[in-house]
């Protein structure tokens, strides 16, 4: 009996094994299909089509979601005479008319079907350049990172202007060392539709070499912008957008207004979730949340310096270590390496010290995240990963639990709680990262890099 008991026990033992390395076959199997031209372009082209089925009642109706129905709204008013920033102030940055403006183009029964096929087109973009036209094996696995962001961010991914700012950051990013003009170009083009590519701008003149043709880069595309707007007598709201919503309250999301979600959670008195109508958002309010908005106006700025100051270190350290025998192409590499991570500590200190927390905020630290896997994939395997978090969680507040939120019901801001714990615990990796970035000179580290054969910030 016992003979038998352990026969059975050795076979399962046995049809376990089997099963296990069947499925490790074929997940290695599917591994590999990935990281081919077809598999990225399947996944991309499969990405979308999800995407196409959850807009295609909008897009058949006519009818547009998310943040489209403002924009759309703005660029009808255009279309009769009325434009944003040339006739009046406006919350965006003048660019920003570029692509709502393109998405009218059919006409405005036709706005979501556009914007998301242009959509489509600056993701394609985000996913060349990570690859070199999908000639760069290297860059399959951030370019599926991206891909995986846009639908754990879903629906926000699509639906707001941040999704045409990121792909011009990600290209910015990749191309910082071999490309600087154009990444300067970028950068600011980037800037002009959404305010916070600005990041980028200060770590590429704090810590690049070739800052001068950045800045060369970005000033031409600023002096276009600013000559149309002014050419059409907009000049005086040229820079509304930096002043319009200056004295609005804490937003529900915002990581410095978790406090008085869970004040309102615990029903202390005074505290409570309440709509702003003019800004169509909500907003916490409370003992001291008047006093924590001002507050937050004052650090920012100051969490900004404190990134620079540490970029501005490593870099000292960089050239420290290129005068004892550093070569030109392991320096780019290095000086890559500093661009990519300081641009995600001023990033993320935009979004932990911000009055506002919108959903599309993520859409600020990602792009970085991505082009930090392709440039130093190990060091950023897990930031990325609680960046994969981040991103899941903003979509479980928004729009998932949102109903629930606003009503301060403790599961719903226990999401929020996490969510926001973990913005913060990643700023504070990315200025420890800046810390620690370039080892002593003659170090064992920078040998071997300077060693490298194949160089990572090769980006034909």
């Amino acid at each position: 009996m016992t003979s038998i008991s352990g026969s059975r026990a050795v076979g399962a033992r046995l049809r376990f094994t089997a099963l296990w390395r069947r499925r490790q076959a074929i997940r290695r199997r599917i591994l590999r299909w990935g990281l081919t031209r077809r598999g990225l372009l399947a996944g991309f082209a499969a990405m979308h089509f999800v995407y196409l089925l959850g807009l295609m009642h909008v897009i058949v109706s006519g009818g547009t979601e998310g943040d489209l129905p403002l924009y759309r709204l703005w660029a009808e008013e255009a279309m009769h005479g009325r434009w944003p920033v040339i006739d009046m102030p406006w919350v965006y940055p003048a660019g920003a008319l570029a692509p709502i403006m393109a998405a009218i183009s059919a006409g405005p029964w036709n706005y979501q079907l556009v914007w998301f096929a242009l959509m489509v087109g600056v993701n394609l973009f985000a996913v060349f350049v990570l690859t070199s036209g999908l000639r760069r094996r290297t860059g399959y696995r951030a370019a599926w990172y991206w891909l995986a962001v846009q639908l754990l961010l879903a629906p926000v991914a699509m639906l707001r202007l941040e999704g045409f700012a990121a792909p011009l950051a990600i290209a910015a990013l990749v191309w910082i060392v071999r490309r600087p003009f154009v990444s300067g170009a970028l950068i600011a083009a980037a800037a002009w539709i959404k305010v916070w590519p600005v990041a980028l701008a200060a770590a590429a003149v704090t810590a690049s070499s070739l800052r001068a043709r950045i800045v060369a880069g970005g000033l031409a595309v600023s002096a276009v912008v600013a000559g149309l707007v002014a050419a059409f007598g907009g000049a005086e709201n040229l820079f509304s957008f930096a002043t319009i919503q200056g004295d609005r309250a804490l937003q529900l999301e915002a990581p410095v207004a978790t406090p008085w979600v869970w004040a309102t959670v615990l029903g202390m008195p005074g505290a409570e979730i309440r709509q702003n109508y003019v800004l169509a958002t909500r907003e916490v309010a409370g003992p001291g949340a008047q006093a924590a908005g001002v507050l937050v106006g004052w650090a920012m700025p100051v969490a900004f310096a404190v990134a620079v100051v540490l970029l501005w270190r490593a870099r000292r350290r960089l050239i420290a270590a290129a005068e004892v025998g550093l070569g030109a192409v392991a320096r780019a590499e290095l000086e890559q390496r500093l661009i990519v991570r300081g641009a995600f500590a001023m990033a993320a200190a935009l979004i932990v010290f911000n009055k506002v927390g919108s959903p599309q905020y993520m859409l600020w630290l990602a792009p970085i995240v991505t082009v930090g896997l392709l440039v130093e994939r190990r060091a950023w395997t897990r930031a990325a990963g609680w960046m994969a978090a981040v991103c899941l969680t903003t979509t479980l507040v928004f729009p998932v639990f949102y109903l629930q939120l606003i009503e301060a019901q403790p599961f719903a801001a226990a999401v929020l709680l996490a969510r926001n714990a973990m913005v913060v615990g990643l700023f504070g990796w990315s200025l420890v990262a800046l810390w620690r970035l370039v080892p002593a000179p003659a170090s064992p580290a920078l040998d071997a890099l300077a060693a490298r054969p194949d160089p990572v910030v090769v980006a034909p």
